[in-house]
């Protein structure tokens, strides 16, 4: 009840949801530190994800922690639909970790090093308790990637989204994260949320231009992930979970995809890359 109590301090005393520098000001124990392996009931939830997006190869690779449960993942999209992937619980052959993204499987060697920046951190109440994110968008990624004999050079930009906290027993998320550029020629990078760190202000909703992170209003995604505000998306191909245990359920669709039209605040796209999600979780 002392951890329960604490979390509920912190939603009230602390002024969440807070963005930005003053994250780290909060005195709350927040990644690189460790943080409780339980607040109250609710058992601490964690996840690295790394996206590397471009016209040529899409790909992910990630790592999740429910509790002391791992799980491990990576993905491979070409646009002809080609997806290769696995989920396992086994640590050999996935890492990730700061600055680095690396899978060994059969037919398979991927190695892709990032240039991680600040990123943009945010803090949310979650009912009594709180949850944390940190967002990178548009971060080189240079690496290489070996599939079925076929050899791809990896020179593109990346999205890496580190979450953490104490997520409700039933969580749902729509979200989508991209790289590209604007018609007038800048960098454009973004990720935008509905259902986690999405209050109209202090969320973790950006978009970065030419490497530079400022927060856009709150968006529309469609039911079927065709478009995200005034985005619209062309998917190649889709990772899918469709678990349902006894102590866990999780619906999950994230498609690997192509971008066209106009990122929130008006600018137009000539050319996007990244990924749609729906995430209906309970854990």
């Amino acid at each position: 009840m002392k951890k329960a109590s604490a979390g509920g301090r912190a939603t009230r005393q602390l002024g969440l949801p807070v963005r930005g520098p003053a994250v780290q000001l909060l005195g709350l124990p927040l990644p690189p530190r460790p943080m409780p392996a339980r607040q109250g009931t609710r058992p601490l939830k964690r996840w690295r994800y790394v996206g590397v997006y471009g016209p040529e190869l899409m790909l992910c690779v990630g790592e999740a922690r429910v509790g002391p449960l791992p799980q491990r993942w990576w993905a491979i999209a070409l646009p002809d639909g080609t997806l290769r992937e696995r989920t396992t619980i086994r640590r050999g052959g996935v890492m990730v970790a700061p600055g680095r993204a690396e899978v060994a499987a059969s037919k398979l060697r991927l190695s892709v090093s990032l240039g991680e920046v600040e990123g943009v951190e945010t803090v949310s109440p979650s009912a009594d308790s709180w949850i944390w994110t940190r967002k990178q968008a548009g971060i080189p990624a240079r690496g290489v990637v070996e599939l079925d004999g076929r050899h791809f050079e990896i020179e593109a930009e990346a999205v890496v989204d580190e979450s953490a906290g104490y997520h409700e027993r039933r969580t749902s998320w729509r979200w989508s994260a991209g790289v590209g550029r604007s018609v007038a020629g800048e960098r454009v990078a973004w990720n935008l949320v509905a259902g986690v760190h999405d209050s109209p202000q202090a969320s973790e909703r950006s978009v970065w231009i030419d490497e530079v992170a400022q927060e856009v209003p709150p968006v529309r995604f469609e039911p079927d992930l065709s478009g995200v505000g005034g985005l619209r998306f062309t998917e190649w191909s889709a990772r899918e979970d469709h678990t349902n245990l006894l102590f866990f359920r999780s619906d999950y669709r994230q498609p690997f995809g192509t971008f066209s039209g106009e990122l929130p605040g008006g600018l137009r796209l000539a050319e996007g890359y990244g990924v749609m999600e729906s995430h209906d979780v309970r854990w």
